[in-house]
């Protein structure tokens, strides 16, 4: 049973899965700084100094009742919430990643277009006949519509 499990683990495909996670995941820590980070106080910054993590709307107050000024002052007190800003940030992390891949994947189509020799022409299989301008095979001595004698080429 241990081989079998060696062996599964040793397959390619599960390495480059393992790796593929793994990287996936740094880069979504990544995307997540950028987006907090960077991204979102611009565009509070263009908004007029909105924190999107602090936008919420209270659905059931806690102990204290609200109202609350923070998000973690909400949640302290147990307050329910829908939390838009939240969610707003998500969404553009989600753009980022999906754009990023975008990028990856045309530039991998790119680079195995560039790599991909042309097929070679096929050699045609077919000629059009002199006299009555019919087609007819490349082999053929004379031709089966008008009956005329094909010049050798």
């Amino acid at each position: 049973m241990i081989k079998e499990f060696r062996e599964f683990i040793m397959r390619g495909n599960v390495l480059d899965l393992a790796v593929g996670i793994i990287i996936g995941a740094a880069f979504t820590a990544i995307v997540g700084s950028l987006v907090a980070d960077l991204i979102t106080p611009i565009i509070g910054l263009v908004t007029g100094g909105i924190n999107f993590s602090d936008i919420f709307t209270v659905l059931r107050d806690g102990t204290p009742a609200g109202p609350y000024v923070t998000l973690a002052d909400a949640q302290a007190a147990g307050a329910v919430t829908l939390n838009w800003g939240l969610f707003f940030n998500a969404v553009i992390n989600f753009v980022i990643v999906a754009f990023v891949l975008f990028l990856i994947i045309r530039s991998f189509n790119r680079l195995q277009s560039g790599l991909k020799k042309p097929a070679p022409a096929a050699d045609p299989t077919t000629k059009e006949c002199p006299y009555c301008y019919s087609t007819i095979a490349i082999k053929a001595t004379r031709c089966p519509n008008c009956t005329s004698e094909q010049p050798a080429k």
